[in-house]
């Protein structure tokens, strides 16, 4: 049976093509791909098949998939929905590879399209072949001129081959992309669409797609992913080879999500946890499909920045001091020029504005050779990752655009490493004459900054993979016998975790609770104790600030009572005695069990910030440390731990090693562990650690 990578090949590179359902209409499901195959020359062998055809667009026809005088490498089944599973069968009986499904009418309408969907995948899997839909759009190769869709959009022409790559779980939406691509003069090589999903997913197609050598960056949209494993798998190997991902995941607001879920039964799981898997790996998440047709353009060559600082020439100063404050907001450093070189563009322009952005003024417009040597200086001198001049509509001038042109690309020779990028309104031809010079060209300024925000984050995401380590130490593995964990039962494990408690107490029914409470040190907190209570403030069960022996014994007293009337059912271990804990800053930390990526680590500021804020981040467990620390910075209110108003800054490397051998400990524990939550927790000061007061651990047995 084939691996993995080579099912794909099959898929995306065959060597030859059946068509089932062939027909001559080119503009038919069945006539599209295989009118796309012939205009491609596609070198491969195609075998048109129709039982009630001789020929089919001037090739031979067959009667069947049985009668071809080869197994062919893939299929195309242009077939109706009631006819796909008979033709599956024959497939799969004489050992095709790989298979494409268009048609809808499965696991997307109802139960009986399911049933169908079900029966053909199990034919498939039967046999190894694999599964490409169905109710998909299809892929292309255009690199070997292979076009197993049939998609309209390529009715006005095929694709250039280049560096860039689709995948899609939306046939559609695959399909725009590649059509906003072309019209931007982008080369493709790859488009995947994979529909329901009955076998291969996004995942699997991402996983392919970014091991080819000539493939930069991928376009990927997606309502829900299937396969955590591979799907992190190929965000890692995309990352250690350089490969940019600009995703597109729907399903943000509660009105998306519905949609997802009755549009194609995937599981969209939570968007926040999306949003912090993506930049745990180095995945920029698009907003809009402008935004990742610009970002893809700009990765396409491969080529990243040496720093995030941006150099600004402007002929107006309001347009430059507009995208100073959009580089800023992207994450861009607009600094200086060098006093020296400040004084040396003074010297050729005394009324210009030296600093940066650097404003040569309208004198730049008639006095070209001086615009030369104010760009050339700012890229010899000022050492800039990025230059970005300003252009408007000077581009387009008949009178103007040859001349600019020419000291641009003059001022560039000078530009070393630092990527040049222009914003202007201009023909697509001119447009694309600087691209081919290298230029990357915006019509926005701001949407021109988030592109060169995106780079950097592509860039710093490339570095922190080549200097990590990519395996972890294992996390302690723990049977539970099943049921509920008390706090008492749960602190011991998380402990062994890596996770500091304090010292407690227990006092149990009879027990003299002064005493007990004294020889944990006044003053303490009552916490009932009890497997069958996770939420103890519900019943009344905590009384904090009990300052001596008196009033321990009136506490405990109380929460018996209240525990007795609130829930007589529960089990009562007793009541836990904790020391009164105030100093620090509180923090919440915790592990769910995600719909999509399985165990997440969560960390956020206590109190207010996350129950009124939800100032939260997420990460897929496990982790490391330094990606540890990138989480701890990504909350808004990071300040807090930082020390504000002459509070001393807590103990970061110790929050960090905690929530990375959480981390470990969850993902060693993935199947068992529904949820695991520490609140609150108490960062020290630096160098003095931290605390958890509370844990509560659920077994997945209490799954619902």
């Amino acid at each position: 049976m084939l691996n993995r990578s080579q099912s794909l090949s099959a898929l995306l590179a065959p060597n030859s093509v059946a068509l089932v359902g062939a027909s001559d209409d080119v503009t038919r499901i069945g006539g599209r791909p295989l009118r796309y195959l012939r205009e491609a020359g596609f070198k491969g062998a195609v075998y048109p098949v129709n039982p009630k055809r001789e020929t089919v667009q001037g090739l031979q026809a067959y009667a069947s998939v049985g009668a071809l005088p080869e197994a062919p490498d893939v299929a195309i089944l242009a077939a109706p929905a009631a006819a796909t599973v008979q033709a599956v069968r024959e497939c799969a009986e004489r050992n095709v590879k790989a298979a494409i499904v268009f048609s809808a009418g499965f696991a997307e309408t109802d139960e009986a399209g399911r049933a169908l969907q079900d029966e053909m995948t199990g034919i498939a899997r039967e046999s190894g072949m694999r599964l490409l839909g169905p109710n998909c759009l299809g892929v292309f190769n255009s690199s070997i001129g292979f076009y197993g869709t049939f998609s309209a959009m390529l009715d006005t022409g095929l694709v250039k081959p280049g560096p860039i790559g689709i995948v899609s779980q939306s046939g559609a939406y695959g399909s725009h992309l590649m059509y906003l691509a072309r019209l931007r003069g982008l080369g493709m090589n790859h488009l995947v669409t994979t529909g329901n999903e009955c076998d291969i997913n996004v995942a699997e197609a991402l996983r392919w797609m970014v091991e080819q050598p000539d493939i930069n960056v991928v376009m990927a949209y997606a309502e829900g992913i299937k396969d955590r494993d591979t799907f992190i798998e190929a965000l890692e190997v995309a990352r250690e080879r350089r490969k940019a991902i600009v995703f597109m995941k729907v399903g943000r607001s509660e009105v998306g999500a519905h949609a997802v879920s009755s549009h194609t039964a995937a599981l969209a799981g939570s968007d926040a946890v999306f949003d912090s898997v993506f930049r745990q790996y180095g995945v920029w998440r698009a907003q809009t499909t402008a935004e990742q047709i610009d970002i893809a353009a700009a990765c396409s060559r491969g080529v990243y920045p040496k720093s995030n600082s941006l150099g600004i020439f402007t002929m107006s100063g309001g347009f430059g001091i507009q995208m100073a404050d959009d580089a800023e907001t992207a994450g861009l450093d607009v600094k200086p020029m060098p006093e020296k070189a400040q004084e040396e563009l003074k010297a050729m322009l005394p009324y210009a504005s030296p600093r940066n952005p650097v404003d040569a003024t309208a004198q730049a417009v008639t006095d070209l050779p001086l615009m030369t040597s104010f760009i050339s200086a700012m890229l010899e001198k000022g050492d800039y990752g990025f230059f970005a001049g300003i252009f408007g509509s000077g581009p387009a001038s008949p009178t103007f655009s040859g001349k600019l042109r020419q000291a641009l690309e003059t001022a560039a020779a000078a530009s070393r490493d630092t990527i040049m990028t222009l914003t202007m309104t201009a023909p697509d031809e001119i447009v694309r004459a600087y691209e081919d010079k290298g230029f990357i060209v915006a019509q926005d300024g701001s949407a021109l900054m988030k592109t060169l925000g995106a780079m950097v984050h592509f860039r710093d995401s490339f570095e922190r993979a080549a200097g990590r380590k990519r395996e972890l130490a294992p996390g302690e593995r723990v049977e539970f016998s099943g049921g509920a964990l008390s706090e008492r039962e749960a602190k011991p494990i998380l402990a062994k975790a890596g996770v500091t408690f304090p010292k407690e107490a227990l006092i149990k029914a009879g027990d003299e609770a002064g005493a007990v409470a004294a020889s944990v040190g006044f003053p303490v907190v009552l916490k009932i104790s009890s497997p069958d209570i996770a939420h103890k403030t519900e019943i009344g069960g905590v009384i904090v600030g009990v300052k001596d022996e008196a009033a321990a014994r009136e506490a405990a007293a109380t929460i018996f009572a209240r525990a007795a009337e609130k829930r007589p059912d529960a089990r009562i271990e007793g009541i836990l005695v904790s020391p009164m804990i105030s100093d620090g800053v509180e923090i919440i930390a915790g592990v769910v069990s995600d719909p999509a990526f399985g165990p997440v680590v969560m960390f956020g500021l206590g109190g207010v910030f996350v129950e009124v804020l939800k100032d939260v981040t997420f990460r897929a467990a496990p982790f490391d440390v330094a990606e540890a620390h990138r989480m701890i910075r990504e909350i808004r209110g990071f300040a807090m731990l930082e020390g504000v108003r002459g509070a001393a800054p807590s103990d970061i490397d110790a929050l960090a090693q905690m929530l990375s051998a959480l981390s470990r400990f969850a993902a060693a524990n993935a199947d068992t562990i529904e949820s695991i939550d520490l609140n609150p927790v108490r960062v020290m000061e630096k160098g003095k650690g931290l605390v958890a007061l509370d844990a509560l651990i659920v077994p997945a047995s209490r799954k619902a």
